[in-house]
């Protein structure tokens, strides 16, 4: 079993857990659950750093019109936003679907957990401000212009799941070559690897830490995959990341949520 450290409904401080990942359990002080078994909280206490087109293909399909208005160059620094603290959402807990709008898009990212204050990292020493990761959906009404902050479509409230879980750093052997899987319903809709990404999580580090801060319990997502799948009112979202677990919600409407039906 591996360990790691979650925040359990009802409980302020984070507990130090062991999760048996294959078999879906967990073990609280010593006592083995199912993952049903267990109301998660939310696992992080920081601000949430999301990274744009840090796909490599998804950089391609946007690549030809980064010569054109407003910029006329592709960008030399990552590319940041926020995920707000009123979209902080914790595994199980539903996704309200907003009126007027029938899908959403789902952001399968990996969560790069700081764990000391960074300042000017260099890449060699990256992984050592790292407490370990965490897998974050974050979700968003579809929308195609990256040329002005998304704030209507990404900063909704509950539109980031987190967790369930950080796994520490040492049970992750290679960051940068996690497979990462999306089922709606059960059904796989999204498949991709971390090896795919255009800045290795050292290299995201250090760029981003040349000219901005983060603090300890920070989270960092690496970027969301090319083509993010759409769900719909009542669709189970599940997103799987390699080595650190699995995050799950359920998609809902305002009339069901209103009513105590979710």
């Amino acid at each position: 079993m591996q360990t790691a450290r979650a925040k359990l409904c009802g409980v302020k401080p984070y507990q130090e857990v062991k999760l048996s990942l294959r078999d879906e359990k967990i073990s609280i002080d010593g006592k083995l659950y199912r993952m049903e078994e267990v109301s998660f909280d939310i696992p992080i206490s920081g601000t949430v750093y999301g990274t744009l087109l840090n796909y490599r293909k998804a950089y391609k399909q946007l690549e030809p019109a980064m010569s054109q208005a407003p910029y006329h160059a592709p960008p030399n620094a990552p590319i940041l936003y926020i995920k707000p603290r009123n979209t902080f959402s914790s595994y199980g807990a539903a996704i309200l679907l907003p009126e007027g709008i029938t899908e959403l898009e789902i952001g399968s990212a990996l969560g790069v957990v700081i764990g000391k204050t960074a300042t000017n990292v260099k890449e060699t020493e990256a992984f050592s401000y790292i407490e370990g990761y965490t897998i974050v959906n974050d979700v968003s009404i579809p929308h195609t212009n990256v040329y002005r902050p998304a704030i209507k479509e990404k900063s909704r409230d509950g539109f980031c799941p987190i967790g369930p879980w950080v796994i520490r750093k040492e049970a992750v052997a290679n960051p940068n070559a996690l497979r990462i899987c999306v089922k709606i319903n059960g059904e796989v809709k999204q498949e991709n690897n971390t090896c795919n990404l255009l800045r290795p999580i050292e290299k995201l580090l250090a760029d981003v830490t040349e000219f901005m801060t983060l603090a300890k319990g920070d989270v960092l997502l690496v970027g969301i995959p090319e083509d993010p799948p759409l769900a719909k009112v009542n669709d189970l979202v599940q997103i799987e990341i390699e080595h650190i677990g699995k995050l799950e919600n359920k998609l809902t409407s305002k009339a069901a949520w209103e009513g105590g039906t979710t």
